[in-house]
């Protein structure tokens, strides 16, 4: 695998991009870190048959987070004489809740799609890019989880959830340093903050305002950290938070080129790094702190949604 120095310094594909890396048709991007081998590492890891669910219910973040989703409406439909009863769903946005985004979620204003997709190709229906790819093989590996909130807490320095307030690359550094863990390339790195929990606890009022403000804490944009990013090797980047990334970004963002300075076009058009969001991660950190084991079998079943944009993660951590 290319440094992404290493990226950077392509001439036969965009400048820091990993087009080509994983194969010239590639739809999946770092999810093909996800090797039989890492699964089976990841199953040594049960020790004990704790599990924990990673996703909220599915209209927990009601209203939704994003302004251009709606709200699930869950209507029981009985049939036959009464006694038999099935589901009907008006209204399900796949990224409401807790999800994955699929490598079509995103483009880059200047490169377009990753590993050079044509636009035409990404539509309603088409197979190109869409989720079911990452769905049919399933994600399965070692999840880390980086329990940044008890990290800020313990150095006095908590974070706002209130606001957006920007997660450091030393903040994670140090947390994982503090909680003794070794990265490997294909971890499924999942970042505690505390937001999800701390947001579905708040009346719709104090909701609604923090939708309007689009103040929510998440990582601070910079090279360094997409660099850091991708120079671990992480399959997976998800978190408990509403885009991974603080909002609004920091005013040294460098990618004034992407949709308010965001390092989404560059994450999953130019690198293909799957990104979790708004993933229930509070029981996990809380038996994690107890035991002080931060490493866990990961699982996670995509839904298989042809020219799917994203999914419901779908996903159980196995300690």
């Amino acid at each position: 695998m290319p440094s992404y120095a290493e990226l950077k310094a392509r001439s036969d594909a965009p400048a820091g991009s990993a087009w080509g890396i994983f194969g010239a048709d590639d739809q999946i991007g770092t999810v093909n870190l996800l090797t039989e081998e890492i699964a089976v590492q990841a199953a040594t890891l049960v020790r004990k048959g704790t599990s924990f669910g990673l996703d909220y219910d599915l209209n927990a973040f009601t209203p939704p987070v994003s302004p251009y989703r709606k709200a699930l409406v869950h209507c029981e439909v009985c049939r036959l004489d009464g006694q038999v009863h099935d589901d009907y769903v008006n209204d399900f946005f796949p990224q409401a809740g807790s999800h994955i985004d699929g490598l079509r979620h995103h483009k880059h204003s200047v490169h377009g799609f990753y590993n050079n997709v044509d636009d035409y190709l990404v539509g309603s229906g088409t197979p190109d890019l869409g989720v079911q790819h990452i769905g049919r093989r399933g994600m399965v590996g070692r999840g880390v989880l980086v329990d940044v909130a008890r990290y800020r807490q313990l150095i006095g320095r908590p974070i706002d959830l209130m606001q957006g307030d920007p997660i450091t690359l030393t903040d994670l550094q140090g947390a994982l340093k503090s909680q003794g863990v070794t990265l490997r390339a294909g971890d499924m790195l999942l970042l505690h903050t505390g937001w999800a929990e701390h947001f579905v606890a708040l009346n719709i009022e104090t909701q609604q305002h923090l939708i309007k403000e689009r103040t929510f804490c998440g990582l601070a944009q910079s090279e360094e950290m997409l660099a850091w990013l991708w120079d671990n090797h992480f399959s997976v980047v998800a978190s408990d938070t509403v885009a991974v990334e603080v909002m609004p970004t920091v005013p040294t963002s460098p990618f004034d080129r992407n949709v308010r300075g965001m390092m989404h076009p560059d994450l999953i058009a130019l690198l293909g790094i799957c990104l979790g969001e708004m993933w229930k991660l509070d029981e996990l950190a809380k038996d994690c702190a107890t035991d002080q084991v931060y490493e866990c079998m990961v699982v996670s079943k995509p839904i298989t949604l042809v020219g799917g944009v994203g999914s419901p993660c779908n996903a159980i951590a196995i300690k």
